[in-house]
């Protein structure tokens, strides 16, 4: 008995770049910024302890959203690679409190990466 669940968030990862430097002024202590990728519009920086996703609204992109997923809010997760011949995208699912949060990620990144990140915060 399988239940498709539509995602209440999607976004997909296209490159990995720097870490942007005002992240670190929303950064805890003992928090450290891991990884950080484009999205088409936006920023997604992978934390030790959440995953934060910068959302740029309006024509301009002036204004921006900020939408923090504590790794502690994850019930469950999974992560599938990309397949060989017609299948480009990798995908990172996550089902949380707030609902259920989907990342894809563009061929050439690697999702094993982000697969043991998010299990190190959450497991340890």
């Amino acid at each position: 008995m399988s239940a498709e669940v539509a995602p209440i968030l999607s976004w997909t990862l296209v490159s990995e770049c720097p870490i942007p430097g005002d992240v670190n002024e929303m950064l805890i202590e003992g928090e450290t910024a891991i990884a950080a990728y484009k999205t088409f519009r936006d920023t997604a920086i992978f934390t030790t302890k959440r995953l934060i996703v910068r959302d740029a609204q309006g024509l301009t992109g002036k204004k921006v959203e900020i939408y923090s997923l504590p790794y502690s809010s994850i019930n469950m997760y999974s992560s599938e690679n990309a397949g060989k011949v017609l299948d480009f995208n990798s995908e990172l699912e996550l089902w949380t409190r707030a609902g259920h949060i989907k990342v894809k990620l563009n061929k050439g990144l690697d999702i094993r990466r982000l697969d043991k990140l998010i299990a190190t915060c959450i497991l340890k």
